[in-house]
């Protein structure tokens, strides 16, 4: 128990341990992240209505999340036509790639100390003393 308790106390003295410093505040929207998982999993990239409909946007959502993650240097963006029709492809930079790929490891890091903790404060069953539920 003694031990447990040694473990719990220096958790809680590594200082920003739960910070995530990582977690980039332009993909950590839900928009964004679901259009740069999109492009992560098609290296070619995407034509804007297969994007549209894969992260469920409108038009003006899209657009304006494209313009920002663009803006950010994650995502270029090809204009052009085919049958006369106009068409614009989106895909991630390397470095949009390199970057999505470094927030994801982190995300994964989140998972792990939250699963970790939890199996750990699981048995714990009772407040420290002087507290009581709110």
């Amino acid at each position: 128990m003694a031990k447990a308790r040694d473990e719990k106390d220096e958790d809680v003295r590594i200082s920003g341990r739960f910070a995530f410093e990582g977690l980039e505040r332009v993909i950590h929207e839900r928009s964004r992240l679901g259009i740069l998982s999109s492009l992560a999993a098609h290296p070619k990239g995407l034509l804007f209505n297969d994007l549209k409909e894969l992260c469920s946007l409108t038009d003006g959502n899209l657009s304006r999340q494209i313009q920002l993650l663009q803006e950010a240097g994650f995502v270029e963006v090809w204009k052009g036509y085919n049958n006369n029709r106009p068409q614009t492809l989106c895909r991630l930079t390397p470095s949009g790639q390199e970057r999505f790929l470094e927030y994801i490891a982190v995300l994964e890091d989140v998972v792990q100390n939250a699963a970790k903790n939890s199996k750990h404060e699981m048995g714990r069953g009772s407040l420290p003393e002087g507290l009581s539920p709110a």
